[in-house]
């Protein structure tokens, strides 16, 4: 009985054994319709192994949750505008420091080099105001000329930049770190005869739209009517678009609570992006010394010679200090920083409690008469347009009805000041009367091109060092005091490797 029992579990283990052999040498099927992957004898429809999205450039990966987006410290200027609120943030990616001077002569660099022949203001436009650092009764004449330029100043952050500038700057880090990455999988050439439209934009080429420098025709394509093509989303190869954080984003990753978290309770919660109330280190081997690049009392920007408490009379290096618990560096001082959000008062009461961001305008790609997207303008974009509340069938959705979603629950428009003006004249198109609802210039300074900027600078007192505050400033203005650095969306896992 033993002797046959052993037989039988043998045959057994065969019959399993067999028919696995066979199946893994065949394509994996669907486990919807059971057509193969893979296959080019059914249609070459893909399955590409992916494991996780890479880490770009200059990125560290910043593991969401919730915390308590708001007011920690006493109200003193009244404004009322941070009231503390619960919000959950999901993971995302964040530069390690703030957009040096180097990097940001890098992008000049290319820019002159691809549009300055025949599109000049290209680059003038994308230059930083240097004139910012100039004051009718101090002698700061030097950093208007060396500031930006001089190799001494390469590593510190970089000023003179509005909104506007650093989102176009984000936009061409975008398109240089997928171009790159394109190079490094053999696909394409280093190219430097790009010049005007001809240059790699992501877009363009997810299009079809771009094809100089390729070093082959493509990767091989399982379609059976086609040989190569070009690398899709769907690949998970490029990286997602580079952009600035969100308000909640950046206040969530200043506080860096993932070194303050025991299971799921945050026992101690912080006020700076350090631990404790002191703007001193407690540290025996560095004890006393300043957290952060701030200024700490009238005429003080750097304690005396000898003892300098920041070492640093204006910015300082991007990687001076200490890093909080994420890795980032100066999220409490060196310069103040531009974020994605539109300047409400309350937006902390308006706003979504999941990923919550104010400043939506929606937008698709222009398409032509045939249908298919619209050839890339002059210098190499794809052209998009707000979305359309006719053409784009949006009366038939419940989330959101037109593309400029900014002034969402601003009141109703009945309620505007010039509504006087708009029964009037019924051809004034009322979301420009919307836009201007504040009166700006007048009675108020918010209006839609109002932007949020974070944390304290080299000429900030600490109070603007903790997270929760907030100011604003019109997105085409800049200052000596406000830099940025960029983030980028974390698609897939919030931890990373699938756990």
């Amino acid at each position: 009985m033993n002797l046959q029992g052993k037989g039988i579990n043998k045959i057994f283990l065969l019959l399993l054994i067999v028919p696995l052999m066979f199946t893994s040498c065949k394509h994996e099927s669907s486990s919807s319709t059971g057509w193969n992957f893979n296959d080019p004898d059914n249609g070459g429809f893909q399955k590409i192994p992916y494991l996780e999205q890479e880490t770009g450039p200059g990125l560290v990966l910043i593991e969401g949750g919730r915390f308590t987006m708001g007011r920690v410290e006493q109200e003193l200027h009244y404004d009322w505008n941070n009231i503390p609120r619960t919000v959950t943030v999901s993971s995302f990616y964040m530069d390690e420091t703030e957009v040096t001077n180097f990097a940001y002569l890098e992008y000049l660099y290319w820019l002159d080099r691809v549009y300055n022949a025949d599109y000049p203001e290209v680059y003038q436009k994308a230059l930083p105001d240097t004139l910012v650092w100039r004051s009718k009764l101090a002698y700061n004449e030097p950093y208007v000329e060396y500031y930006l330029r001089h190799p001494a100043y390469r590593d510190y952050p970089v000023v003179g930049v509005n909104w506007l500038q650093a989102n176009d700057f984000c936009a061409w880090r975008t398109d240089r770190v997928n171009e790159i990455i394109l190079i490094r999988e053999g696909l394409f050439e280093h190219y430097s005869s790009q010049i005007n439209e001809d240059n790699f934009n992501t877009a363009a080429y997810l299009a079809g739209q771009y094809e100089s420098g390729k070093r082959v025709d493509g990767i091989p394509d399982l379609n059976p009517n086609k040989e190569y093509r070009n690398v899709k989303i769907e690949d998970g190869i490029l990286l997602p678009k580079y952009r600035l954080p969100t308000e909640a984003e950046w206040e969530y990753a200043a506080y860096g609570l993932i070194g303050n978290t025991i299971e799921e309770l945050i026992p101690d919660r912080k006020l700076y992006p350090w631990n404790g109330h002191a703007i001193r280190n407690s540290n025996e081997k560095y004890i006393g010394q300043i957290l952060a690049n701030f200024k700490r009392g009238r005429g003080d920007n750097m304690g005396v010679a000898g003892k300098l408490n920041d070492n640093a009379d204006v910015t300082a290096p991007v990687y001076a200090y200490w890093p909080n618990d994420y890795g980032l560096y100066n999220m409490a001082g060196n310069v103040s920083e531009w974020v994605m959000d539109v300047y409400r008062p309350l937006s902390l009461e308006d706003n979504d409690d999941f990923r919550p961001f104010r400043g939506n305008v929606f937008k698709t790609k222009q398409l032509d008469e045939d249908g298919a997207i619209e050839e890339k303008d002059s210098l190499g974009h794809i052209i998009y347009r707000d979305v359309n509340p006719k053409d784009d069938n949006l009366q038939a959705r419940r989330n959101y009805k037109q593309a400029d979603n900014i002034n969402a629950l601003d009141g109703h428009w009945e309620s505007n000041i010039y509504y006087g003006e708009l029964m009037e004249d019924p051809s004034i198109e009322k979301n420009d009367k919307l836009k201007n609802m504040y009166e700006f210039g007048k009675t108020s300074l918010v209006n839609d091109r109002a932007r949020v900027y974070k944390g304290a600078s080299w000429k900030d007192r600490a109070y603007w060092a903790v997270p929760g505050t907030r100011r604003y400033l019109t997105e085409e203005q800049s200052t000596p005091y406000i830099g940025f650095r960029c983030a980028m969306t974390r698609v897939g896992s919030p931890v990373g490797m699938g756990y």
